[in-house]
């Protein structure tokens, strides 16, 4: 992922940070074209023309494959340094999940940068290949540029990454998912999580999860000195809920993130932190996925929150994206629950650590009942354990608030996931909704007469 400028690696940065872009849905954005490209039109100042603001520019085409299909230029209506400022024209070709950031990133080296409309839907996928598309890295705790990384310094380390990020990147839906053949060094550092993480289990953790972890034992090879492979996990988890895992390359935009749940797609890494800090990594591994992730999807009613988060997330304002991103933080990851009079933990930050896991159900940090409303904008910490943690009274409690809160984020459209097809319907036509209608009719029809027959 190294750039050809600095002008590129800037323009990446921003790609990684802001994930999947805005479609136009009042047609200056082709956001129905089956190649999933758009067609945008641009204006846009260039100043101080005689220094390097033009190579800029056409490096921000250039990286983001743009075809370009009219480009004109004339001297600047209102010159705001020189009288070599210029005006330009451009229609182009983009890919539609380029949009945004590609004004973003011309924004960078342009004054005035604007669409011949305003954007109105951001892109979402609408059927399961399209997650293919959502793979937009946050790289602020990659270990080649976080200087504080355990990683940092190791160019082995790095080197075996970059192995498992050409993989993930590689892959797309419907292929195997890949097999990782571990080095005993990696095996050693899932053995010390795994031992002390699994004494904790039996008094920190909810039912759900040590019902399912059980299960993994069992029929996935979970023990101390084998790290499970995605394939054989996928295919329990698809069984219990519908949840499939496809491999990630590090940490996902929440956007991108997000999505993948709405499909019951759980993007998982395969890598495992860096051998000298196995009680603790700043961004998700294998050991946070499988140990922390995993055994809750099993779950149904926790496998219904998941995607319902996802759903609520597809064609939502970045506002919102960052909302429900929060509401994620405070629940799926760092979520505690009532059980049998005590306070258990269901968040896979808390049961992939065991320092913050203690201290969660310690006496030290505060507790607030789960409120989505408040969650949502409540701050967080992402370097230092939790001074707050949200109590839901159970899952399904849980999941009935995020299904009222979701209800509540404003969307020009309704959506409707279809299990059968593993596709985003967009709920637009009154024939669609029909259709929709009488598929709950003939499962009613069927649910009715089990009832008839159970009496």
């Amino acid at each position: 992922m190294v750039g050809i400028s600095g002008q590129k690696e800037e323009a990446n940065k921003e790609k990684e940070m802001r994930g999947i872009a805005s479609l136009n849905r009042q047609g200056s954005l082709d956001s129905n074209r089956e190649d999933g490209r758009a067609t945008i039109i641009l204006t846009l100042t260039l100043c101080n023309l005689r220094k390097t603001e033009l190579p800029k520019a056409a490096k921000v085409f250039e990286m983001f494959e743009t075809q370009i299909h009219h480009f004109e230029t004339r001297r600047a209506k209102k010159p705001k340094n020189s009288a070599d400022d210029l005006d330009i024209f451009v229609e182009c070709e983009v890919h539609s999940a380029d949009v945004s950031i590609l004004i973003t990133s011309l924004k960078r080296v342009a004054e005035d940068v604007k669409t011949s409309r305003e954007d109105k839907v951001p892109w979402f996928p609408r059927k399961i290949q399209d997650l293919d598309k959502c793979h937009h890295l946050i790289t602020k705790y990659d270990p080649s540029l976080d200087h504080g990384h355990p990683g940092y310094s190791d160019l082995e380390y790095k080197k075996r990454r970059a192995f498992f990020a050409d993989l993930a990147f590689n892959y797309r839906a419907g292929d195997p998912l890949p097999l990782i053949e571990y080095t005993a060094q990696e095996t050693a550092t899932w053995r010390e999580v795994y031992r002390k993480l699994s004494s904790l289990y039996p008094t920190h953790a909810c039912t759900q999860y040590l019902d399912a972890f059980q299960q993994l034992e069992k029929y996935c090879g979970y023990q101390e000195d084998n790290i499970p492979q995605l394939q054989d996990v996928s295919r329990f988890l698809k069984e219990r809920t519908g949840f499939q895992l496809r491999p990630a390359a590090g940490l996902l935009s929440a956007r991108d993130f997000l999505a993948s749940l709405a499909f019951r797609v759980f993007q998982s890494t395969q890598y495992i932190r860096h051998f000298s800090s196995p009680m603790h990594s700043p961004e998700p591994d294998c050991c946070h996925e499988l140990l922390g992730h995993v055994p809750m999807l099993a779950d149904k009613e926790f496998a219904q929150f998941s995607q319902d988060i996802g759903l609520a997330s597809l064609g939502s304002s970045e506002a919102e994206i960052e909302k429900l991103a929060t509401l994620y933080w405070f629940t799926v990851e760092f979520g505690l629950c009532k059980q049998n009079g005590s306070i258990k933990a269901y968040g896979a930050g808390l049961l992939s650590s065991y320092g913050e896991l203690m201290y969660a159900l310690s006496n030290k940090p505060e507790y607030k009942p789960f409120d989505p409303e408040m969650a949502a904008v409540h701050p967080y910490q992402d370097q230092a354990f939790q001074p707050v943690y949200f109590i839901v009274e159970n899952l399904e409690d849980a999941k009935a608030k995020l299904q009222n809160y979701a209800m509540k984020i404003k969307k020009p459209f309704s959506l409707r996931y279809d299990p059968f097809t593993s596709n985003i319907e967009v709920m637009n036509t009154p024939q669609k909704v029909k259709r929709a209608l009488h598929q709950m009719k003939e499962e009613l029809k069927n649910l009715c007469l089990a009832l008839e027959n159970l009496s």
